[in-house]
């Protein structure tokens, strides 16, 4: 028999296809909000009127907005949206964006809890991986203030109690993770979405496709998980297409909204990923490489250097995207390919020069560790890294 344990996440609740603002509203009034704060994209506050949207709804009860949280959550700008929150003496939080609002919110809450004021200071909080990919978590109070989120991007960050923050001096990206750092709720819209520049809407979608696959794939599947998986492909794999073809396509973005939540219940109740994400962190926060991107890139050359150990389950995976028969590593790269998104490392200006720091960075990453196929070195990631070059 399987043996396995499934854990929840602090998250109170997932509203679906209703207007964001009003949603917003209600959520703070609910939770007694007296002084809401704003962390938003800054595309999104600058060329849109969406975030003024949400201020009029709040009214009284708003009482500040931070739009500079750069791609991929910089330490420095977790700490100065975490002093614009202090000054403005905010006592809920509203991410409205893509991840990096998402994750940079949920660091900003350990900030804000523990009196963090420089970058610096926030290095007592991170998970640490040893040489044997355990990953060891510090022991800190939980933050006081909690987060709303409104996602814009399919990336799914905002179903995890886990945020990737860049330390800008290392070049690397590290997590941050405790149980109440989880989103309290979550606002899915899709009309919020229509401004998202394309690449970025679709990229991400291709990230919720990677999220499910490797759940799906994961030494820790289960049946719970794996029909969340599988239904989680099937709603991207429609919805994606759907919103290439028609971007006005509401009820294709909310498939692919409701596909990207789906994608992350493996995710959220414990079970571990692969290579793909693990190289995926490391494109990211060492090389730039846009968060989506870095599963456009990677996540078929990881199907095909997994297929040794599991190639009849990821039978199942090409199934789901409407291709039984058809190896899921070749099913993904038509189906990336379909939406323009970048298939190899090159295109995305990393240089084969820097391949050998990046698969040595990935040793720091725990998802590594749990990839299907044991990965123990360097050279093995190197193997992969060459591949998808």
């Amino acid at each position: 028999m399987d043996r396995g344990e499934v854990s929840f996440t602090r998250m109170e609740k997932v509203i679906f296809g209703q207007g964001a603002a009003e949603a917003v509203n209600a959520e703070a009034t609910r939770l007694g909000a007296e002084r809401v704060f704003l962390l938003v994209s800054h595309t999104l506050n600058q060329e849109t009127d969406e975030v003024e949207k949400l201020r009029r709804a709040l009214g009284n009860v708003y009482c500040g907005t931070h739009d500079a949280m750069p791609a991929h959550s910089p330490r420095e700008a977790v700490v100065d949206c975490a002093k614009a929150m202090r000054d403005a003496k905010a006592d809920l939080l509203v991410s409205f964006g893509g991840g990096s609002t998402t994750d940079g919110g949920k660091a900003v809450t350990i900030c804000l809890k523990h009196g963090i004021t420089e970058a610096d200071g926030m290095e007592p909080f991170r998970t640490v991986v040893d040489e044997e990919g355990k990953r060891h978590l510090p022991e800190y109070d939980a933050p006081d203030i909690r987060q709303i989120v409104v996602p814009t991007t399919l990336s799914g960050g905002e179903f995890n109690a886990r945020a990737g923050i860049t330390n800008s001096k290392l070049r690397l990206k590290q997590s941050f993770m405790h149980p109440s750092i989880i989103p309290i709720s979550v606002i899915l819209d899709p009309e919020v979405t229509l401004p998202t520049p394309e690449w970025l809407f679709l990229s991400t979608g291709v990230r919720a496709v990677d999220h499910a696959v490797e759940t799906y794939l994961s030494i820790d599947a289960n049946a719970y998980t794996d029909g969340a998986c599988l239904q989680a492909l099937r709603l991207l794999g429609e919805g994606l297409p759907r919103v290439k073809n028609d971007p006005t396509d509401l009820d294709a973005r909310l498939k692919c909204l409701m596909g990207a939540w789906m994608s992350m219940t493996g995710v959220i109740t414990g079970s571990r990923l692969g290579a793909s994400h693990a190289i995926g962190h490391i494109l990211g926060g060492s090389a730039g490489v846009p968060h989506g991107h870095t599963s456009c890139i990677m996540l078929p050359y990881v199907l095909n250097w997994n297929e040794s150990v599991n190639g009849e389950r990821q039978k199942e995976v090409a199934i789901a995207m409407g291709r039984p028969g058809v190896a899921a590593g070749q099913v993904l790269d038509d189906f990336i390919s379909g939406l323009d998104m970048p298939r190899r490392i090159r295109d995305s200006g990393v240089k084969e020069s820097d391949l050998l720091r990046l698969a040595e960075n990935c040793m720091l990453d725990d998802w590594t560790y749990s990839n299907p196929r044991e990965i123990r070195s360097p050279e093995q990631v190197m193997e992969i890294l060459r591949m998808a070059y």
